[in-house]
């Protein structure tokens, strides 16, 4: 791995999401070598995901280069590997490019897609944890809709033109707002021969209500605000099969004929092989941590972010899987370190909870912050300025930025180009799924 032998205490940190990029900025300026380890060589920022998979950015907007955070440090390392094992006993790790001891190891490696079981819908259906894969949805839409244009048979048409997401969390319901603007922006302008009416687009969410995890004003909210953009919302439905042509629910008469289908309904921890059993919360596949995120039976082994399961009387089942718990386990966890090199006690990590929020298309959001909870074009712009704010790199923000006024003044989608043909999950399932 050429990793030079250092005077300082190794801190091995594994993935480079927003955990691991939030405990490496910390780190990295004090006496530690810190090596930083991901399959990509690039921070992907999840939440705009949508928008890239929908033609409003481009995947450069959203991915941040992983060396530009460790170049100025004397002592920081990135390399680029998929961790294969974790070799407790002896403190170290095996990699796709070799061997690594460690003194600290910290496991950021986020969560994967839970497509709980169901072998058809992960074979099958589209989902989106990575640009590669939002550039496939954004491929699949845009050649759809070409398709449509061209084929003189109805039910291939409607097939075509039929969009079905699972899953009415703030991904499902970005997603659908994103493709209903779409729907009455794009296609009357470029596929006039199109008739906008044809293309629909639906919603299915197991639960009672749309954004589960937000208030109940604030499903309410994004309820209508769908509704007005012509999403067909289905709720108390369960997915229970997809072929490739067809969604098939719990309920007899209600089937889907579609050629896209886009699986947004839950996600699990994404563990490395290695650590003991007990150490793994069933189902969730996320690794049980104490107050101070050391995995538990390890003292040297720590996991932050999607991957760490701290549970407490607020959380009995940890934290939400999203930014803000990662980035604030990563900035705490880097101080406790640097108590344990003064010799000190560490400090128990008390999440502070900032809010929720999602947008419904143009001019609408939801945000939920205490017991502030509105929604409209204020909450519009709030979602924006936070999202800006927390994109990694001035020029992300800056293009993220140019994107965002072109398309609100022109009612436009820049980014919508087919740069690779759509291929399906059958070619790519591996991607998605892999441990690290």
């Amino acid at each position: 791995m050429n990793i030079p032998i250092s005077e300082y205490p190794r801190v091995v940190i594994v993935g480079g999401g927003f955990a691991g990029i939030s405990i490496a900025k910390h780190l990295l300026k004090e006496k530690l070598q810190v090596v930083l380890l991901d399959r990509h060589n690039y921070h992907t920022f999840q939440p705009l995901l949508y928008q890239v998979s929908t033609s409003g950015l481009e995947p450069d907007s959203i991915a941040y280069p992983l060396r530009k955070i460790t170049r100025h440090s004397t002592d920081g390392y990135f390399r680029l590997t998929e961790v294969q094992r974790i070799v407790p006993e002896e403190n170290k790790i095996v990699t796709s490019i070799g061997e690594l001891a460690y003194d600290y190891l910290v496991l950021a490696t986020g969560s994967r897609t839970n497509f709980f079981g169901n072998e058809s819908i992960q074979k099958n259906a589209m989902w989106m944890k990575t640009i590669p894969q939002a550039l496939n949805i954004r491929s699949l839409i845009l050649e759809n809709l070409e398709q449509a244009v061209i084929t003189s048979d109805p039910v291939k048409r409607k097939a075509l033109l039929n969009f079905v997401i699972a899953g009415a969390g703030p991904t499902g319901v970005e997603l659908c707002g994103a493709i209903a603007e779409v729907r009455n922006h794009i296609v009357p302008r470029d596929f006039r021969d199109l008739d906008p009416s044809e293309m629909k687009i639906h919603l299915i969410e197991g639960l009672d209500r749309v954004l589960p995890p937000m208030s109940p004003e604030a499903s309410k909210k994004a309820e209508k605000f769908l509704k007005d953009l012509g999403v067909e919302i289905h709720l108390n439905v369960m997915v229970q099969e997809y072929d490739g042509q067809k969604v098939t629910t719990n309920k007899e008469d209600l089937t889907f004929n579609t050629s896209t289908f886009i699986w947004a309904a839950g996600v699990s921890g994404a563990p490395v092989e290695g650590l003991n059993a007990s150490a793994l919360v069933d189902r969730a596949d996320r690794y049980e941590v104490n107050v101070f995120n050391q995995v538990k039976g390890y003292e040297n082994v720590f996991a932050i972010g999607d991957i760490a399961l701290m549970s407490n009387e607020d959380y009995p089942k940890g934290h939400p899987m999203v930014a803000q718990p990662a980035i604030q386990q990563g900035k705490h966890l880097a101080k406790n370190l640097k108590r344990i090199l003064k010799g000190e006690k560490m400090e128990p990590f008390v999440y502070n909870d900032k809010g929720t929020m999602a947008t419904v298309g143009r001019n609408k959001a939801v945000v939920d912050l205490g017991k502030l909870k509105f929604g409209g074009f204020f909450a519009w712009f709030i979602w924006m300025f936070i999202h800006l704010y927390f994109l990694v790199g001035f020029r992300n923000r800056l293009i993220t930025f140019f994107n965002w006024v072109y398309n609100y003044v022109n009612f436009d989608k820049a980014a919508r180009l087919i740069i690779r043909p759509f291929k399906s999950n059958k070619e790519n399932l591996e991607v998605d799924q892999k441990k690290v």
